[in-house]
């Protein structure tokens, strides 16, 4: 028994050198579990954001499964990390809702635009602009950006679970709790809230099919199975169209995908480093821009595959706390995924009801950076507000992006502080500002 083991874990030790991080493969295993628990609802939710911009549902499950094992593997093999990667919450939101629902362009033209900024963000992983633009973009902007997305997010749950409708008379109100569905929305979101809190893993997914089950036993839900052999992707396999995507009306799209992916990415990138011990005593972080260019990577094959920008996912940090320290967090994750790829029929019997608390709790989560801005100093509080609010009411993260570049200089500029306004953030608010004025 100790001479396979051996075995085994020679190979294992000599890949992800376990030792050197003090870690084992049974801790790896079941820190890549944890990960995998904690981050499963996106194989529900992104299918279904991907289905209302007229993807074929069952192709876009495989794409999500696929392209998240992918980028997972590309994380453990090629930067030796214990992060989980998926198509990104809040980007699948923008992709559906702004870029096909309200600027109209198809969903082909919308992967285009995924593609493009993906070799953007490659581009900006192996310069030195990523260290440009971190810095010179706005710290409260950077935060209202996460903020706001997840505004928008929650406010699409709250939509598609029928807890707030539109109103003729106030533009939205209050659904009716009492029927079935915005009911089970609700108690969705209460159960992930409270298994959450009570540190339960894998909170969100058990609040998922729970709600599901209630809706198999009352009738809404109708059972079809949950194995199966995995669905054709050939609606969505290398759909994409890049030279549509060059149009210059795209331009906003395109820096609001790659903005909100560098920015996500750092932030879950630096996060997990400090938990995992991966900063060395100078302060260094081992691998970060191997683990920087895998999470690039990924959003470029996404889109050949059929996904919204593959990104970092915090929920990692669920991993990281049992014990992960290694990319084999990350591959044993990406074969989850590859695993749930045959668990098509269960996916395609959870209903939009019961993904929309997921979609509330996550949003939640995403709105506690608030209170890293810095409320002393209201020139630079107001324009980061400005972000949080107009990326949900103008249903477009793109726009809500722009009016709050163009609201920071300009009130900079107002207040006499135009020291303030780097470089960068000049030159996005003229983009901007061409935007709205020209396109």
């Amino acid at each position: 028994m100790e001479q396979t083991e051996q075995s085994v874990t020679g190979p294992l030790e000599r890949l992800f050198k376990l030792s050197r991080h003090d870690t084992d493969v049974r801790t790896e295993l079941i820190a890549g579990a944890t990960t995998f628990v904690t981050m499963a609802y996106i194989i529900f939710v992104n299918p279904q954001m991907m289905a209302a911009a007229g993807m074929d549902y069952q192709a876009s499950f495989v794409a999500t499964c696929l392209a998240s094992a992918l980028a997972c593997y590309l994380m453990g093999f090629y930067a030796n990390w214990p992060v989980g990667l998926a198509p990104g919450m809040g980007l699948n939101a923008f992709f559906t809702y702004t870029v096909v629902g309200d600027m109209g362009y198809s969903w082909e033209v919308g992967l285009g635009a995924v593609f493009l900024a993906g070799i953007l963000f490659v581009i900006m992983s192996v310069t030195r602009i990523r260290r440009w633009m971190l810095d010179s973009i706005p710290f409260n902007l950077r935060l209202a950006m996460g903020a706001g997305v997840g505004l928008f997010i929650g406010f699409i749950g709250l939509k598609s679970g029928g807890i707030i409708v539109a109103s003729d008379a106030t533009l939205l109100t209050l659904g009716n709790i009492a029927q079935p569905q915005p009911f089970l929305a609700a108690l969705g979101f209460l159960v992930i809230a409270i298994l959450s809190l009570r540190n339960v893993p894998g909170a969100i997914i058990i609040g998922i099919l729970s709600v599901t089950g209630l809706g198999l036993l009352s009738g809404l839900v109708e059972y079809n199975g949950l194995v199966a052999a995995p669905p054709s992707m050939a609606p969505t396999f290398m759909q994409l169209d890049i030279v549509g995507a060059l149009d210059v009306a795209m331009t906003s799209v395109i820096i609001a995908f790659l903005f909100v992916n560098l920015f996500d990415t750092a932030g879950t990138l630096l996060g997990v480093a400090n938990r995992a011990g991966l900063v060395d005593s100078d302060g260094k972080i081992h691998n970060l821009d191997r683990a920087l260019k895998a999470d690039s990577t990924s959003s470029v094959f996404g889109a050949f595959l059929g996904c919204a920008p593959v990104t970092s996912y915090v929920e990692s940090a669920a991993g990281v706390a049992t014990g992960g320290r290694t990319g084999l967090t990350a591959v044993t994750v990406g074969s989850l995924f590859l695993l749930a790829i045959f668990f098509a029929p269960l996916a395609g019997m959870v209903p939009a009801f019961a993904t929309a608390g997921a979609l509330i709790y996550v949003a939640m989560l995403m709105l506690t950076n608030l209170q890293q801005l810095h409320w002393h100093d209201m020139s630079e509080v107001i324009p980061a507000l400005v972000t949080v609010v107009m990326i949900p009411l103008s249903f477009s993260i793109a726009n809500g992006i722009a009016i709050g570049f163009i609201s920071f200089v300009a009130i900079k500029l107002g207040v006499g502080r135009h020291t303030d306004i780097s470089f960068g953030a000049w030159f996005l608010a003229l983009i901007f500002i061409a935007k709205f004025a020209f396109m």
